[in-house]
Order: C-alpha cells, then structure tokens, then sequence
C-alpha cells in the first residue's frame, strides 16, 4: 500500500459566485505605459494617463468644456447634414454609415460650430469630432469650418479650429475636396483682415484637412505625440522606397522641422490660447 491515496482529478471551486452584472469600462489601459486606470479618474483628467501623460483621444463635447467659459459655447449648424449626392455605395451605403454615426454621436455631421469665451474674450470656434466617421471632412464639415473663420471676419474676433480628422470623406468625392479650397480661401481673407487664426492640431491631423486649414494657422499648436501629416507612413515608404526617421510625423518631430510653433499640454491649452489670444489683441 502506497503512503497517499490517489485523488481522482480534483475540481476547485471557487467560494464566491463571479455575478454577470459586473459593468464594462470600468478600467482602461494606457496604449502608452501599459497602467490600468480607473476610467472616471481619465474623465476627469480630460483623458490624460495620470501616469505617463500620455493624450487619449478627446471627444469633441468635452473638448469644449475643457477649452471654453463655462456655459459659453453658442452652437450654430447642428442640424446641417449631407443628401448624399453621389449616391455613395461600397460595402454598405453613405446614408447607412451616416445613420450608424449619428446614432452613436447624436450630431448630423462631425463638427461643432459656434461663438464661445476664453477667459472673458469672444472668439470663433470650430471642433472636429473624430466619433463620427472619423472626423472625415465632408461638405458640411467644409461649410462649418469656413463659416467659422467668416464669423470671425464679421465680428473681427480670433478663430480658434482644433482638428482631429483622418481627411476628407471619401464618400462624397470631388465634392470634399472642394473644401480644401474652400476653407483655405477663407482662411486667406482673415489674413488678409489681420484677423488671428489658431489652429490646435490633434491626434490625428491628416490627409486633406492637414493640406488646407490645418496648417495654415498664425499660430499652430499641436498636442503631444499627436500624428499630423498628410499620407500615412506605409504609403510613404512605399513611395520613396527609404526607412522614415524615428518619430516621423509626430508632434516632437514637426516642431524641430518648423512645421508647428509650440506643443502644448491638454491641460494648458486654455491659458496658451488666453495668452495668444490677448497678444494679438495688443496689436
């Protein structure tokens, strides 16, 4: 007889019975130092990692909130939306994606415009919402972004866009393109005027919004490690046929070349724009 009797494959179980009912997104893990963090904690940093400050993606509501006086954002346009004029079709139709984005963003299109406060002082702004569709620029958003530079024009206060998009929308073509021309015309009359244009540049900036108004600031001030550029880096190396440098198309690496004037921390960002804003009041 053996000195241990032999146990027939034990099963354990546990003490305590997991509920069903536990809710998601409780925890988020930082893509940048690999932390857990609580998500009502990165709400309430504006969606900065307490950790590592590395910049989430912000939605454009609380970038308003974050940006503006308190209540003083005055929204023009939010019932603006596209017909679809080509018809658009590919693995689903454009009226389908629309009404998917709509459902979850509950905006027409992806851009905010209006009239708000920084620090006590009018200005004209524009948020690109990358939720819907990705911040695509299509005909409306187009309208939206010169309409906002036009009002500063008439009111002769500063416009402010920040930018968050991957370009123009495919699904209208030709016509998304047109905004390219269409925005930086208004853009050029501001200048013109001697009217300031500060353009906040986000992660991601690319494709035709970062070929038009995007980069055509009196001042542009990018957040940290956001991607700005216009083709991704794979279509790039594809066509040059070289390794691009470390970092290549990020914040850091724009600002050593000349391409922006100043990074700037999300939580700051309101105090740089007062600053920018009262020094070209005193011209």
């Amino acid at each position: 007889m053996g000195w241990f009797e032999k146990v027939q494959n034990p099963k354990l179980k546990s003490s305590k019975k997991v509920s069903s009912n536990t809710p998601n997104g409780l925890w988020k893990k930082c893509s940048n130092c690999s932390e857990i963090i609580q998500s009502n904690k990165l709400d309430e940093e504006y969606q900065v990692c307490p950790y590592c400050d590395h910049h989430f993606r912000l939605t454009a509501i609380d970038r308003i909130k974050l940006l503006t006086d308190e209540n003083s954002f005055k929204a023009f346009g939010d019932e603006w939306s596209t017909k679809d004029p080509l018809e658009f079709s590919d693995k689903s139709t454009y009226q389908d994606r629309l009404e998917r984005a709509y459902d979850k963003t509950g905006q027409h299109d992806g851009t905010f415009a209006g009239t708000a406060k920084i620090n006590g002082k009018d200005v004209s702004l524009a948020v690109m919402n990358f939720q819907f569709m990705g911040g695509s620029m299509g005909v409306i958003t187009g309208e939206k972004i010169a309409s906002v530079l036009d009002l500063a024009y008439e009111k002769k206060i500063p416009a402010i866009v920040v930018c968050c998009s991957g370009g123009a929308r495919m699904q209208e073509g030709i016509l998304s393109l047109m905004q390219m021309a269409k925005t930086s015309a208004a853009r050029q009359r501001l200048k013109n005027a001697g009217i300031p244009f500060i353009s906040i540049l986000t992660d991601p900036t690319t494709g035709g919004v970062a070929a038009s108004f995007a980069m055509l600031g009196d001042i542009n001030i990018a957040e940290p490690k956001a991607l700005i550029g216009f083709a991704g880096p794979r279509v790039i190396e594809q066509s040059i046929r070289q390794k691009l440098p470390e970092g290549f198309q990020r914040s850091e690496f724009l600002l050593d070349h000349g391409f922006v004037d100043r990074i700037v921390h999300r939580h700051q960002m309101k105090e740089e724009l007062s600053f920018f804003i009262n020094m070209f009041n005193k011209h």
